[in-house]
């Protein structure tokens, strides 16, 4: 493995890794890579023969790439700082959580593992950044978000929204102006026809897609404040 991994192996290694993330672990294909990094098959192609040598990754023409155990631990130090920058930018400096990707996109190369493990502590060690994604550990342990699709929950159900998969800033905006955020709570009207839910007393109809990309956790309803009885 070298030493010191350039900005466009780290890139390359951290979409590897949620790519694969998303689909199972399976092996991610050199056109889902091209797509994603916004560069030509051929280009891709070099730079996996390239990973493929250096030991951060194993790579079968027409069979795709899956991380070594050393590219992983390089996509988990890279993904830590993204989320962990995430979260110091809206926490302290009051970002909206749609304007912290690019910037921690633009940081997470530059800022050192000292800072960043400085950061984790002064945030109080967080599990997971403002969109819900969770953040690795400094060894590396990452522990997957629990959640299940909003769209998939019944008329009457409690939920917590815990997790957003689109985020997109036009995506994210159109969130804050329905008034979602993460630990939003809610309840299920309605999932036939349309979707609609109630948050903070206001009904809300949310298009299936839109809430097919929202994780959230069924709770328990809050149960009304009863006045006392006679003594």
């Amino acid at each position: 493995m070298i030493a010191v991994p350039s900005l466009t192996i780290e890139n390359y290694v951290k979409t590897i890794y949620l790519i694969s993330t998303r689909q199972q672990e399976q092996p991610v294909a050199t056109g889902q890579l091209a797509d994603a990094l916004g560069v030509s098959p051929g280009t891709v192609t070099s730079m996996a023969k390239t990973l493929s040598e250096t030991g951060l990754a194993e790579y079968k023409p027409y069979g795709g790439l899956h991380l070594s155990r050393s590219g992983r631990r390089l996509a988990m130090r890279i993904i830590r700082r993204h989320r962990l920058i995430e979260t110091f930018l809206v926490r302290t400096l009051k970002l909206n959580w749609d304007e912290v990707h690019d910037e921690a996109e633009n940081m997470e190369h530059a800022v050192s593992d000292l800072l960043i493990d400085r950061i984790d502590e002064f945030l109080g060690f967080p599990i997971s950044d403002p969109h819900g994604d969770p953040i690795p550990t400094a060894d590396g342990t990452i522990i997957p978000s629990e959640g299940v699709r909003l769209d998939q929950l019944t008329p009457g159900t409690t939920f917590r929204l815990v997790r957003v998969l689109d985020q997109t800033t036009g995506f994210l905006q159109d969130l804050s102006r329905d008034g979602l955020s993460i630990e939003s709570e809610g309840v299920v009207r309605q999932n036939e026809g349309s979707f609609t839910v109630e948050i903070d007393k206001k009904q809300l109809t949310l298009a299936p897609e839109k809430a097919s990309k929202l994780l959230v956790q069924v709770v328990a309803p809050k149960r009304s404040a009863r006045a006392p009885g006679p003594v």
